[in-house]
């Protein structure tokens, strides 16, 4: 992988593959540049170069302890500047959200495409308090309880659920991600009703979601579609359960981009 040095001097660790207009993916919670790796291989199928890259705490990234989201919005744009200095950015769950905050905020983004942002405006809103006892967790040492409160409190899994991913062999592979949760909740929970400057955005706007996928996640979806006024919803049947499917994403941001 290749190193963009971030604003504060974090190291951002990406990897670009392919060939054509560049498309820089940013992934939502509890994942690393690795599991956008099907979606990057079906970008360079029609034609794209893809930028997949770990946000900072994750992977082989760096991290500067205390973080505030602006941070974030600077790893990107690091990482847009070394991939070239303009993108297209696909944004997934929390990724979506910063990807949308970073275009705000002025990062050289040509369009976005912001797959099931996990937007509340206002409504059933996490505990104030998430981030502060999070880091307590991790600051503990107890990255397990970290990583299951997120799931159960902040994205608003069934118990049974979590439980079950808990008991899975994929869960060993989370605790080192278990930061990153701190930094997903502060995140959304500071635009989780948009800015004017979000919903203003100079940018072309497609929205995603697909059509079995959790009821908050629909709302915000269409909602944010609605209250941007330039931009486009696209159901996506294929991206099921908060799983944007790699071909059909693909597909439909070839069609939107000449």
């Amino acid at each position: 992988m290749e190193i963009a040095t971030s604003a504060d001097g974090t190291p951002i660790a990406f990897e670009r593959v392919g060939e054509g207009p560049v498309v820089v993916i940013v992934n939502g919670a509890l994942s690393t540049a690795s599991d956008a790796g099907r979606l990057a291989s079906a970008l360079v199928d029609v034609g794209f170069r893809a930028v997949t890259w770990d946000r900072r705490s994750r992977g082989s990234s760096g991290d500067a302890r205390g973080s505030a989201p602006e941070r974030e919005v600077e790893d990107l744009a690091a990482v847009i500047e070394a991939a070239g200095g303009r993108a297209i950015v696909l944004g997934h769950s929390s990724g979506a959200v910063l990807a949308l905050v970073a275009a705000s905020l002025g990062v050289p983004i040509d369009a976005l495409f912001l797959s099931e942002p996990p937007l509340r405006f206002g409504v059933d809103e996490p505990p104030d308090d998430l981030a502060e006892r999070l880091q307590r967790l991790v600051d503990r040492g107890d990255s397990a309880e970290a990583v299951v409160t997120f799931q159960l409190e902040n994205v608003g899994l069934p118990k049974d659920m979590v439980d079950q991913m808990r008991a899975s062999d994929m869960f060993d592979g989370l605790l080192p991600l278990a930061q990153s949760t701190v930094y997903d909740t502060r995140l959304v929970a500071q635009v989780s009703t948009p800015t004017p400057e979000m919903l203003t955005v100079s940018q072309p706007v497609t929205v995603l979601r697909g059509e079995q996928t959790f009821r908050m996640l629909v709302t915000a979806a269409d909602r944010l579609a609605d209250e941007i006024d330039h931009a486009e919803l696209v159901v996506v049947p294929e991206s099921v359960m908060h799983r944007p499917d790699p071909a059909a994403t693909a597909r439909v941001i070839r069609a939107r981009v000449s």
